[in-house]
């Protein structure tokens, strides 16, 4: 009687979602972004939920597909990835792992939020800048826009080195 190897444990879904590099900011993955909202897993089922950065982010798609094919990758037959736009994302979900990993890249992070919960702050920062490369606070913000709308292009006055900043949302 020949019988049917027994299936390898999967790792845990939530465990390989949060390895998921954002397409955006490589150096971060999903979770440390803050945008792996919850993940769901039933035997070898899973839901993963995405809070993009916001609703028009050109990057949901490629985020989606990223993390259903790591999914079914690593064994999961039914994988099913769904955008929660409630709550909002922030810029306050980025883990201190995933600040600590901005600033290696040489992208300033975001300043925690210093507004109530649910109040959405688009004003220019107040609060100083650090340099990325040196350390320096005397920076000064060059463009309000970067490489993507999240991103504003500053310049350090005592490296004179430009870097990219996270903006706070």
């Amino acid at each position: 009687m020949v019988t049917a190897a027994p299936r390898a444990a999967l790792r845990p879904a939530l465990e390989v979602a949060a390895e998921v590099p954002d397409p955006e900011l490589p150096m971060l993955t999903l979770a440390d972004l803050g945008v792996l909202a919850a993940v769901e897993q039933q035997g070898d089922a899973v839901t993963a939920w995405l809070t993009p950065t916001y609703s028009g982010c050109p990057a949901v798609a490629e985020m989606a597909a990223d993390l259903a094919g790591r999914l079914r990758a690593a064994g999961y037959r039914e994988v099913d990835v769904r955008l929660r736009l409630d709550p909002p994302w922030s810029t306050d979900l980025i883990t201190e792992a995933g600040r600590a990993k901005l600033a290696a890249a040489g992208i300033a992070p975001p300043h925690a939020a210093a507004s109530s919960p649910g109040l959405l702050t688009l004003g220019r920062t107040r609060l100083a800048v650090v340099c990325p490369q040196c350390g320096s606070r005397e920076t000064e913000e060059l463009s309000r826009f970067g490489s993507t709308s999240c991103k504003a292009l500053w310049r350090c006055r005592e490296c004179r080195e430009p870097f990219e900043r996270i903006k706070e949302i």
